[in-house]
């Protein structure tokens, strides 16, 4: 579902506290209704109107630098693809004349369609003059003479001017060909903008004098809501805030419109070529409408500027981006927008109702996540065998649905903002980094004097309408948003070693995690010991991270902190300090080498010094035999269990029985990857088959021993249910019959040798046990299954599935199956050897 096909609804704003220590905030909390297919948000009025307005009005600026193609496609107008403010170059005489003749045609129809809301607007501007003005001369006026030539002040001539030009354009569109010319009317139209000079000089007065009318003549007011209540939008869709437009606020609507204009002028001189009529028409035009916005834009930044705080000073754009709010007892994206006093909340909703998002479980947000990867393969090969575009089109959107799903779903670090009336808003983050950046942005904010204040509805208006043009953040940040020829990050395994930091200006228990960006968004992944009581701490811990299109490494150090007065109030834990944070970009040419990268991060004054290498999908698909078969890593599991005289090799009893002794309720175990220099050491002592093994693994984290247990079996040189078996593992977990998928998948069990099949038994019966201590350790019988299955099916070959495109499609299409044969075992009531052994299933003995 594209961005275009969702749209902002208004609810209200109102005085907020402070977000940290319950210290007083004066900032106003807005939310606000923000359409993509237009270029304004609208608002409504205050809800907590409790003191006399403070704020000033002022001039709202016109944008000589368009962002958004009207009418366009949905991908521009998510997008938010800038179009140059200088004249673009038109088609070469006979380049794709043809189709671009078409494109005049469409941009100029949805400009068209646009005339006509604007004329209604107009309409609807000017249908309470002609009643006031009949009244003005009798004893008891609504309004004196001056004061509706004020307020109405050129609506007149500027409604006539649209009228003729959208009834001279209207029959040209509608018998279109090739030969139809509109140039000379955009010529006139431009001609015609000194009568917008003059209203824009008039306008600040206009807005105040219809302001104050409203607040002191209740006639007027009944009349204004009367205008309100009988306007309709011929086009909701596209406007669907216009049936709430009080005149004040459709007083903006002409500003507005010059800079609409503008952009139709680009968007038609892209489309028309060169030796076309209109072609210079259309640029003369378009130098006039330039023209005119510089002059009235000259001593005002249109990128920055939007109304004026309560002192008089420049109310700008500090911060903005998209945000999970859980309101009502579910969960709704944000857009967030932070200015120098006012926090306005842009509420996202699906231009229909639908039903209430609850949290998914785990396991769900697993399930998405190869979900998204399956679609992003099947797009790739789509695209790659030159497929339809309507097919392309359709993966696309159910990817975008499953990518919003899990954007609105993943996130779970709570930042609450307290107002002083008691009320809180309640954002949840999936980055630390994140939220840090926004409690800076705020408390910087909150050491200035700011006041009390409460917007009128016509500075509610203006401020709404120009985050449009203001906002930083243009998508939803999913991969789904991304352009063809931007870059698809990196797929993989990073390898990262936190060696030390220093810098830190007295002694501290000290720590860090890292973050990186994983299908859109950031996410903690790693986090190093605790160094206690020092100011140069050297952790040396290396750490294994699983990228998904990723592009940024994200380094946090933390003070840790034991005073338990200190706590969260949100979810009562104690809180750590931030004592910096820093990124790096993850460029392939300097990562994708086999040697180790070794940089700094430099984070307000500390200094983190770190290692990093990247493994490619392609490599880690592939199983690499050990050139020794003295150890257990890398060897097949018959050679061990042979050489050990056992029928499951000591490494695997020996983890599991430690994992059960102290980690079976250790939240995320097996999923939480332990450090990566306690796992090789491990691997190191197992493979020397050292005597104090035993002994190391009772003083060794649990979930390095965890992690070392997944790494034996990823390292077998064939999987654990074997190369020759799984294809028929891939058919049989998608039989539809449940009798038919009961006997093969028993028969397939029986079909593994010996010491594969009660290897894998007591595996089964340990992560059953895992998954029974749930409700403490968060591991379900899904998750494992997540975790295991591709580490105990993936093929040993990748050569085999030449028929896919590329490793990376190989681990998308596949690595859901593997889950669902893994869980299918582990849902199965238990499962004997010697059952297994004994008894003879109605199924072929060939597999």
């Amino acid at each position: 579902m594209a961005a275009g096909g969702r749209r902002w609804r208004p609810l209200r704003y109102q005085s907020l506290a402070a977000l940290v220590e319950d210290s007083q905030w004066p900032f106003l909390f807005l939310v606000s209704d923000f359409s993509y297919g237009t270029d304004e948000y609208d608002g409504e009025g205050n809800e907590e109107q409790k003191g006399p307005p403070e704020g000033s009005e002022t001039m709202p600026y016109i944008d000589e630098s368009p962002t958004m193609s009207p009418q366009l496609s949905a991908r521009s107008q998510g997008g938010g693809d800038g179009v140059s403010p200088t004249p673009p170059e038109g088609l070469a005489p006979g380049v794709e004349a043809g189709k671009g003749l078409e494109m005049r045609k469409l941009v100029l129809s949805g400009f068209l369609a646009s005339e006509e809301i604007y004329i209604n607007q107009l309409e609807a501007l000017l249908l309470p003059m002609k009643p006031l003005k009949a009244t003005a001369t009798t004893s008891q006026p609504v309004l004196t003479i001056q004061q509706i030539e004020t307020i109405f002040y050129k609506i007149q001539d500027i409604y006539e001017i649209h009228k003729e030009f959208y009834d001279n354009l209207c029959p040209k569109v509608q018998q279109w060909d090739s030969q139809v010319t509109m140039g000379h009317l955009f010529q006139k139209l431009a001609s015609q903008l000194g009568v917008y000079k003059a209203f824009v000089d008039n306008y600040k007065v206009a807005l105040e004098t219809a302001e104050k009318c409203s607040q002191s003549n209740n006639q007027f007011q009944k009349i204004s809501e009367l205008v309100s209540g009988v306007l309709e939008c011929p086009c909701p869709s596209s406007c669907s805030s216009f049936s709430l437009s009080p005149p004040t606020a459709l007083l903006y609507k002409p500003i507005d419109r010059v800079t609409r204009s503008t952009l139709v002028l680009h968007d038609l001189l892209k489309h028309t070529p060169v030796d076309h009529p209109d072609y210079p028409l259309l640029q003369d035009a378009l130098r006039i409408s330039q023209n005119f916005l510089s002059s009235i834009n000259e001593d005002i930044d249109p990128r920055r500027t939007a109304v004026t705080t309560p002192k008089g000073e420049t109310r700008q754009l500090v911060k903005d981006g998209f945000l999970v709010e859980v309101s009502e007892s579910s969960r709704k994206l944000r857009h967030v927008f932070l200015f120098t006093d006012v926090l306005l909340c842009a509420k996202l909703k699906n231009t229909s109702a639908g039903p209430q998002v609850h949290p998914f479980p785990d396991h769900e947000l697993e399930d998405m996540k190869m979900k998204i990867s399956a679609l992003k393969s099947e797009i790739q090969k789509e695209k790659a065998n030159k497929g339809q575009s309507r097919a392309i089109e359709r993966l696309k959107k159910k990817m975008f649905e499953n990518e919003f799903l899990l954007l609105l779903n993943s996130p779970t670090i709570p930042f609450r903002i307290h107002n002083r009336n008691g009320k809180s808003y309640l954002f949840l983050l999936s980055s630390d980094y994140e939220r840090s950046e926004w409690r800076e942005a705020i408390q910087k904010l909150q050491k200035k004097d700011l006041q009390a204040f409460v917007l009128s509805s016509v500075e509610l208006q203006v401020l709404t309408g120009s985050c449009f043009k203001l906002r930083t953040v243009h998508n939803i940040p999913v991969t789904s948003n991304k352009d063809d020829d931007e870059s698809p990050g990196l797929y993989g395994f990073l390898h990262v070693i936190v060696h030390s930091a220093k810098g830190f200006k007295q002694s501290a228990n000290l720590y860090c995690t890292l973050e990186v960006d994983s299908f859109g968004y950031f996410v903690s992944k790693a986090k190093t010991r605790v160094f206690r009581d020092t100011a140069e701490p050297k952790w040396d811990e290396e750490f294994e991270i699983e990228l998904e299109g990723s592009q940024s490494l994200r380094i946090l150090c933390y003070e840790k902190c034991y005073d338990k007065t200190k706590v969260n109030k949100d979810n009562n834990e104690i809180v750590d300090k931030i004592m910096g944070k820093g990124q790096i970009q993850l460029d392939p040419q300097t990562v994708e080498t086999k040697n180790w990268h070794t940089d700094v991060i430099e984070m307000n004054g500390i200094k983190v010094e770190f290692s990093m290498k990247f493994t490619s999908r392609d490599m880690s698909l592939k199983r690499t035999p050990s050139k020794k078969q003295t150890g257990v890593f890398g060897v097949k599991i018959s050679v061990v269990t042979k050489r050990e005289r056992s029928k499951v090799p000591y490494i695997v009893r020996q983890c599991v029985e430690e994992v059960e002794k102290r980690g079976i309720e250790e939240v995320g175990i097996y999923r939480i990857s332990g450090v990566a220099t306690d796992i090789q050491a491990l691997k190191a002592v197992f493979d020397a088959n050292n005597k104090d093994i035993l002994l190391m693994l009772s003083d060794m984290d649990i979930n390095a021993i965890a992690g070392t247990l997944k790494l034996y079996f990823r390292e077998l040189p064939e999987p654990l249910l074997t190369d020759r078996l799984y294809p028929a593992f891939m058919e049989g977990i998608a039989l539809s019959d449940p009798a038919a998928k009961e006997n093969c998948m028993m028969h397939l069990l029986r079909s593994l040798p010996d010491p594969n099949l009660i290897t894998f038994l007591f595996l089964l019966e340990h992560l059953k046990r895992v998954a029974e201590k749930e409700p403490i350790n968060k591991m379900s019988l899904h998750n494992l299954a997540t975790v295991f299955g591709p580490t105990l099916l993936r093929p040993s070959e990748v050569e085999s599935k030449a028929h896919l495109t590329s490793a990376a499609d190989i681990w998308s299409h596949d690595v859901m199956a593997q889950v669902q044969v893994l869980l299918y075992y582990l849902q199965h009531p238990p499962i004997s050897f010697a059952e297994l052994k004994r008894n003879t299933l109605y199924f072929s003995t060939d597999v």
